[in-house]
């Protein structure tokens, strides 16, 4: 059987505070495989954010080891990790973070840039995310001439540019109205499963949750099934 996307293994992560050592992660575990989509509920202040930054390679765990392919990310140096995020790892956050600068189709080639795509297959394959999300005729738009969740569909097409391994998503449709919520999600939830992406998505929606393969939740800094 193949290496599983992504997998934690005993994770552990704490923070320094005022009144001491904070624990929040305290050995999780979790195994992300191909094509799934996994919920992950739980409340506020759990360490939902800590989880996905530590799964994503943005934080490094005080113990235990992030697998990306198989591949222990433990060891890796800066550089490394930053590129092995770049190459497998897509995000999308609750608020969009588009570069309002640049347009809808020049915030999805910019990743792919960086990656070393070269320009023209940026572009074409920016135009062909966008089509995906029904954003065809609004690619030469900047962020603020585009809706909440026109902007959210450009997000998710950007985390998607690089082709990623693995998706991962903080309340990625929090910030919208319930209507443009439904309809961004069953989008996105589409473009994953038709992509074979391994997603793990954060929500506090049950109804969302429910749409998902599994749920999943911290509990005392272990991840537990729900």
């Amino acid at each position: 059987m193949p290496d599983a996307p992504l997998a934690l293994r005993a994770v552990e992560r704490r923070y320094r505070t005022e009144a001491g050592e904070l624990p929040v992660l305290r050995g999780a575990e979790l195994d992300l495989f191909a094509g799934e989509i996994v919920a992950l509920v739980a409340p506020s202040g759990t360490g939902k954010s800590t989880l996905l930054h530590v799964a994503g390679l943005l934080e490094k765990p005080d113990a235990g080891r992030v697998l990306v392919e198989g591949r222990d990310s433990g060891g890796l140096s800066d550089d490394a990790r930053t590129a092995l995020r770049r190459d497998t790892i897509g995000f999308v956050y609750q608020f969009h973070h588009l570069l309002p600068e640049f347009t809808a189709e020049e915030n999805v080639v910019l990743p792919q840039l960086a990656a070393n795509r070269p320009r023209r297959e940026a572009e074409a394959r920016a135009r062909e995310l966008l089509a995906t999300f029904g954003l065809a005729d609004r690619g030469h738009h900047r962020p603020t001439r585009l809706s909440g969740g026109e902007q959210q569909r450009v997000a998710i097409a950007r985390a998607l540019a690089n082709g990623p391994k693995v998706l991962l998503a903080d309340e990625p449709t929090g910030n919208l109205d319930v209507g443009t919520a439904d309809r961004v999600f069953a989008e996105l939830l589409e473009a994953v499963r038709g992509r074979g992406v391994a997603a793990l998505i954060a929500t506090h929606n049950p109804e969302l949750a429910a749409r998902m393969d599994r749920t999943v939740t911290l509990r005392d800094g272990l991840i537990v099934p729900t």
